[in-house]
């Protein structure tokens, strides 16, 4: 059976699972601690990073852009990249956005201080870090919530991968109580129509251990 190598709170993980369900793929889903640099995941993404999924034909398949293309390419009775180039552009452009940008200022560091550093014994989160963290998010979640507010969605008129690889990140910050939606009105909104997706329900039924997520975390309408 196809297999996800994928860790919970992983923003990258987390969109490569919604996709998987998006394009009704059927998938295995192992928690794999990459922390812990174990050999046999190592062979298959030198890397050292999930998610990663593994084909039924034994296709391995690392990283969650390199994944997500592939979906597209291989699965395409449901598109999620565009139809034309213009669509593709911004599509790609959002994505990278999220997953450069967003992550190294908000979302790596918030995982990082608040999840990874207890899993993996590195000590307690840096106040400091956590402070410049959240002086970061303020302007990036703007610039989201302007996305929102002037677009069906938010690369365009049409559901996208762009949507996706947000909500794994805005997910995992959701997770661990790090959003303040009431200042971001209009990515609340989208984020309602997101977390009521049949794809959805697997990532609400998540849970770590020593991590309690907020009620609201489940609640479809906030």
């Amino acid at each position: 059976m196809r297999t996800l190598f994928h860790f919970p709170l992983s923003p990258a993980s987390r969109t490569v699972r919604l996709v998987l369900a998006e394009k009704r793929l059927p998938f295995e889903a192992i928690i794999e601690r990459a922390w812990e640099h174990r050999p046999e995941f190592l062979a298959m993404n030198p890397a050292g990073d999930v998610p990663v999924l593994v084909e039924d034909n034994g296709l391995i398949v690392p990283d969650s852009y390199v994944i997500c293309e592939y979906l597209e390419e291989a699965y395409s009775d449901t598109p999620l990249l565009g139809r034309t180039l213009a669509e593709r552009v911004e599509v790609r452009r959002v994505m990278a956005w999220f997953d450069t940008l967003f992550a190294r200022e908000v979302s790596g560091r918030f995982i990082d201080e608040r999840v990874m550093k207890r899993l993996s014994g590195r000590g307690n989160p840096d106040g400091t870090a956590l402070r410049e963290a959240y002086a970061a998010m303020r302007p990036l979640m703007k610039y989201v919530n302007d996305l929102a507010e002037n677009r069906n969605w938010l690369a365009g008129n049409f559901l996208s991968l762009a949507d996706f690889t947000a909500a794994g990140h805005l997910s995992c910050l959701d997770f661990i109580g790090d959003i303040d939606w009431s200042k971001v009105p209009a990515v609340r909104d989208w984020y309602a129509r997101m977390k009521s997706r049949p794809c959805f329900r697997p990532l609400l039924a998540d849970r770590v251990s020593g991590i309690t997520p907020p009620e609201y975390y489940t609640n479809l309408d906030f």
